[in-house]
């Protein structure tokens, strides 16, 4: 199952909301009406992709195929039989590319029939073309988009996490141009998550790497975010694209959060870097960059302590630990993760802006959000403070967590089925 199939099935609680919301907008007011079963919204056509570093240059036309039969045939040698291919009883090259032409009886025509000679028909050849067929028609119901029917659609954005402002903006960007226009809930799906994705496109970036030894990786968040568990992940990930990853477990008041990532660390085979109960995480940090710059690591990266973003002691310490990191390497950290909880709802728009002033957030990582019919605070983050959304969760696995897709999130947060 692919992981954003797995993100449409888990976000089945946001997805069904605003599905029902949006039905029960549509049926208050609207009409059943006859259209196409391929009705919708006008759509252009996507361009076909073209791979990054090519052109859209025109493309020569091929050569006809029998053409390049012969010049395969001509081009092969005389085939030599193999031990492999006759215990397999492989036909030769030869025989496969070009076999004896295989003679195809003309197709019998038959006369009419005694009924249709009577009746003047005439039975259909084989070669004539069906009629066209015309589309199907199926009863759908429309309601035409007024200012009421705005109005419900921005509460139930709202009631959906995606903050007063950003719902303000969905819903104009909606009725630009269709207002008094006949809606059904399928078309406003599409313009919703057309929108969505409209204002996620612009943060949906991966991590970057630095070529940078070591790339130091800070990882902070508030307790229960799941801080831990997504330093394993990514760090399993790193090394399984080949790059040598270091951990160092700077939550060094919990001892649970130590052996999790020791866990992760052995099925990942990362080394994880200690401190006893109790340390300084500042010093742990400090002492992990030594051991990781002697080892010619490729990246480090540094748990934190949950903390609570309204308790200034705690924030304070963190603050400590980036200026530790600084004296031993003013660039670093390269790239400051906060790790949100998407159950917190619009409290994590509070802890970007805490976070964010106290050790100059660079990406962020939304997990559980198969834990919540509030997925919509990730619209509203993304349109509030633009910051890069690196990955996102949808459970405990290795494979839960994976790049954001802007388009696919849409189409899952808003059950718009492809």
């Amino acid at each position: 199952m692919s992981f954003f199939k797995k993100l449409k099935d888990r976000l089945f609680k946001s997805s069904s909301k605003l599905e029902k919301g949006l039905d029960e907008i549509v049926e208050d007011g609207g009409e059943e009406e006859l259209v196409d079963e391929t009705s919708g919204l006008e759509e252009r056509p996507p361009e076909p992709e073209v791979p990054a570093g090519t052109s859209r240059e025109p493309v020569e036309e091929p050569e006809p195929v029998e053409e390049v039969v012969e010049e395969i045939v001509e081009a092969v040698p005389e085939p030599v039989e193999d031990p492999v291919t006759a215990a397999l009883d492989v036909p030769a090259i030869k025989e496969v590319v070009s076999p004896e032409p295989e003679v195809v009886p003309e197709p019998e025509v038959k006369k009419p029939g005694l009924i249709g000679r009577l009746l003047g028909r005439k039975e259909a050849k084989p070669d004539e073309a069906e009629p066209e067929q015309k589309p199907a028609k199926k009863t759908v119901i429309k309601r035409a988009l007024d200012d009421d029917m705005l109005e419900r659609i921005e509460e139930l954005l709202i009631t959906a996490d995606m903050g007063v402002d950003t719902a303000l903006r969905v819903t104009a960007n909606m009725a630009e141009g269709r207002f008094g226009k006949k809606l059904s809930t399928d078309e406003i799906k599409r313009l919703l998550a057309a929108e969505i994705t409209r204002i996620m496109e612009p943060v949906a970036k991966p991590m970057p790497l630095y070529p940078k030894k070591p790339q130091v990786v800070l990882v902070v968040g508030v307790n229960g975010s799941g801080k831990t568990t997504t330093i394993g992940k990514l760090a399993s990930q790193f090394k399984a694209a080949g790059k040598d990853v270091v951990i160092a477990a700077g939550d060094t008041f919990r001892a649970a959060a130590v052996e999790q990532l020791q866990v992760w660390g052995d099925r990942a085979g990362v080394p994880v870097l200690t401190a006893p109960e109790g340390s300084d995480p500042a010093s742990l940090a400090f002492d992990a960059m030594t051991q990781a710059e002697a080892e010619g690591a490729d990246l480090l990266m540094i748990d934190t302590a949950g903390r609570l973003q309204n308790r200034a002691d705690l924030m304070e310490e963190l603050a400590k630990i980036v200026r530790v990191i600084r004296k031993k390497d003013p660039s670093a950290p390269h790239n400051t993760l906060l790790v949100l909880d998407a159950t917190t709802g619009q409290n994590a728009l509070n802890q970007v802006k805490v976070f964010q002033e106290l050790a100059d957030v660079s990406g962020l990582i939304m997990t559980k959000l198969d834990g919540t019919a509030k997925g919509g605070v990730l619209v509203a983050l993304a349109d509030k403070f633009g910051l890069p959304i690196h990955a996102i969760g949808v459970g405990e696995q290795i494979d839960d967590l994976d790049a954001f897709d802007p388009e696919e999130f849409a189409h899952a947060l808003t059950g718009l089925e492809d």
